[in-house]
């Protein structure tokens, strides 16, 4: 069974726009990673100021893979005048779950 990641990433409110627009000029970074299955960045909407990223892999390997290749460069690199931009997170916690079960809509 497939593996999901879930990274809770904690963002002031000062911040949530910044960190929406750099995950949409990331768009299309992980889709062609070996093993990727899906993704959601999902914002919050009361009560917390934390952002989830979910991402579900086929097996850890190809999540280490992605985090030691496309995803370790997108990190290093750097902005304008080769200056990493400040985090617009405060915090990241990762969480790794094993998908036991699954259900999706029936069909007809």
């Amino acid at each position: 069974m497939s593996i999901v990641k879930i990274n809770a990433l904690t963002v002031p409110a000062e911040q949530r726009e910044e960190l929406e627009k750099r995950f949409s000029a990331r768009a299309g970074s992980v889709e062609n990673s070996d093993g990727f299955e899906w993704f959601e960045l999902l914002r919050p909407v009361e009560g917390t100021d934390t952002y989830l990223v979910y991402t579900r892999w086929r097996d850890e390997e190809s999540f280490q893979a992605w985090m030691e290749g496309p995803m370790k460069a997108a990190h290093q690199g750097g902005g304008a005048g080769g200056e990493r931009p400040k985090p617009a997170a405060s915090g990241s916690t990762l969480w790794s779950f094993e998908v036991v079960q699954q259900a999706a809509p029936k069909q007809g």
